[in-house]
């Protein structure tokens, strides 16, 4: 086999990988009212959190690796930009960022809530994405007992998202209003939990961001 045919394999095989990606960014796209697609524009210059938080997200940059994994949980008030963070991180690492309203992707039909978490992650796969789920606290609590049917398919539900999280081979965020009241055993199990205090909503520098959204036309709603 000459070189010449070697390097022809060589590039169509890349070209395969381009339509896949295509592919699955258009399939995550086609899924409106439930998934979001930000174009990363900010930097770390963005960020005015504390020496403790920007070091935290800095190490889900260092620690990641293609096709690894990384689960983390985002908690912070209403104002404190965590999609500001996810959108940092995403430009960081060249990864596609796509938010998942999760008070969306809940349904009160029994199995649904599954489907609809089904589709994301499947259209997601191998495809260098960050998936940031937020309103979390709509799927998540404190588990005290499972009193009736309702209980049970919160558990289930609550499950299958842990499961494909953990085996999502890209970054998985889930962002919170209330880390307090999530279950504990959830929170264990995320390999980040980053903490963004209101204060930093005064320092960081948002503006220029935000105008710059707006003149691209694709401004979009900052946690």
């Amino acid at each position: 086999m000459g070189f010449s045919t070697v390097l022809l394999g060589v590039i169509m095989e890349k070209m395969q990988m381009n339509n896949d990606k295509k592919t699955t960014h258009q399939l995550l796209d086609d899924l409106e009212g439930m998934v979001w697609h930000i174009k990363p524009i900010a930097t770390w210059k963005h960020l005015g959190y504390s020496v403790r938080t920007l070091t935290k997200l800095k190490n889900i940059c260092r620690d990641f690796i293609p096709g690894k994994g990384i689960t983390c949980i985002f908690s912070g008030e209403s104002g404190t930009s965590q999609t500001l963070a996810a959108e940092v991180i995403a430009k960081e690492l060249n990864l596609n960022l796509y938010r998942i309203g999760l008070s969306a992707v809940v349904s009160k039909y029994i199995g649904e809530t599954e489907k609809n978490l089904g589709r994301i992650f499947d259209a997601a796969k191998d495809s260098g994405c960050i998936l940031l789920f937020d309103e979390a606290d709509a799927m998540f609590g404190i588990r005290a007992q499972v009193s009736d049917t309702h209980d049970r398919a919160t558990n289930i539900e609550t499950g299958y998202l842990l499961q494909r999280m953990a085996e999502y081979t890209d970054i998985a965020i889930l962002a919170t209003n209330r880390l307090q009241n999530l279950d504990k055993s959830f929170v264990r199990r995320m390999r980040f939990v980053v903490k963004f205090p209101f204060s930093a909503n005064k320092r960081r520098k948002k503006s220029g961001i935000l105008m710059e959204r707006v003149q691209k036309g694709r401004a979009h709603h900052l946690r």
